[in-house]
């Protein structure tokens, strides 16, 4: 006898989704800008390294930024890339669709997200991380599936490695590079394509830094902490009081290297940038917890600054695209070519370049649009689905 019938596979509406992961994204994308541009008008200049501290003022934000955003944003986006992915196959489990059936659409999922990455790479910025987490859904989905002790085990494996891989590249651009040598990045549009082009493999190793928070996600999606916060205050409040706290201590000894208040030896600062990477995860899932929080206390009394923040999150993968136009057009030298302010002016301009997807996604809210890169995404991952319920 033939066993129950999955049931049919259903969408749930904006109105319907958890407040915090939502809000969360919408909050990091912040991080993400000021640091992205920062680092894009480094690549259009040249500079061997990504601040100029051509003032007091540029020491304070470069300082304050390193211990707050950089090696911090990411850690809580891969985590939250687990929780979805996660909640995707809790889901759809529920709906009695077998693991094989799950998997393989978790797997074309990860696909078109490479697909989408490379794209983003090739005409905008080859800092892109959508295909980074989209080879990671192609060739770790097998651990939404695993137990907990296997998923984590994973999960440190790679943080030790990752970490200390990440350590090196950043240590080592800081204290090897050449300022005499250094040659602006950007020349002309086709020429750029092909250097981004090229250099798109070398992205993809960012994968080694993200598994770990991914992986952890994936635990607290198991335990609902980000849509039933009530239920773990008690969790989420260590996680937030903890390390947050321990991310910026963790992220103090690289900072006073780069505005160059502390001038250690070599092993000294890989040391530090070590210790930057991994209190980075602690921060990210300290911000993580933090939101939740937030969002715990805010329930359903949103306003219009929250909902504007919840609409950003809900187009996250949009919004982080439309980021990477506006450092296109703001700072290559054939189109506005203001790459040569200071570090404080660039960590503004990425404020604002995300307070302007803010106000666009709230627009798009109203206006009842949905992201067009998260409608293509989910349209290509359940394309075959819909033909073959329709069959």
């Amino acid at each position: 006898m033939a066993g129950p019938q999955p049931q049919r596979v259903t969408g749930l509406a904006l109105s319907e989704r958890s407040l915090a992961p939502d809000l969360a994204r919408g909050f990091m994308l912040l991080v993400i800008a000021v640091v992205h541009a920062v680092v894009f008008r480094a690549m259009a200049t040249g500079e061997p390294l990504p601040y100029t501290l051509q003032s007091t003022a540029d020491s304070v934000s470069v300082f304050t930024v390193t211990v707050f955003a950089e090696s911090r944003g990411y850690p809580m986006f891969a985590l939250l890339f687990g929780y979805g992915l996660a909640w995707i196959h809790l889901r759809r489990t529920d709906e009695g669709h077998p693991w094989p059936w799950v998997r393989s659409l978790v797997r074309r999922r990860g696909r078109w997200m490479i697909l989408i990455g490379f794209l983003h790479t090739l005409l905008l910025f080859s800092g892109d991380i959508i295909a980074v987490y989209g080879l990671i859904a192609l060739t770790l989905a097998g651990l939404l599936h695993v137990s907990d002790r296997r998923l984590l085990a994973h999960g440190f494996v790679w943080m030790a490695v990752g970490s200390l891989f990440y350590a090196l590249i950043t240590a080592g651009s800081a204290l090897f590079s050449d300022p005499e040598q250094a040659a602006p990045v950007a020349g002309e549009p086709l020429t750029d394509m092909v250097v981004r082009a090229v250099s798109w493999p070398v992205m993809l190793t960012m994968v080694l830094l993200s598994v770990f928070p991914f992986t952890i996600g994936i635990w607290a999606a198991r335990r609902r902490l980000l849509e039933e916060p009530g239920r773990h205050r008690r969790l989420l409040t260590r996680v937030a009081g903890i390390g947050t706290p321990v991310a910026v201590l963790g992220g103090i000894p690289y900072a006073l290297q780069l505005v160059q208040i502390w001038e250690p030896g070599a092993v000294v600062v890989l040391g530090a940038a070590w210790l930057h990477v991994l209190t980075g995860y602690l921060g990210g899932f300290g911000y993580a917890a933090l939101i939740a929080l937030v969002a715990l206390r805010i329930g359903q009394r949103r306003g219009p600054v929250v909902t504007a923040l919840v609409a950003t999150g809900q187009r996250s993968m949009t919004c982080y695209v439309l980021q990477s136009v506006a450092w296109l057009v703001l700072f290559m030298p054939y189109t506005l070519d203001l790459a040569r302010m200071s570090d404080t002016a660039a960590l503004l301009t990425g404020a604002c370049v995300w307070l302007a997807t803010v106000v666009l996604a709230d627009l798009m809210r109203r206006a009842g649009v949905r992201g067009p890169l998260e409608s293509f995404l989910r349209n290509r991952t359940y394309a075959k689905v819909r033909r073959t319920e329709s069959g």
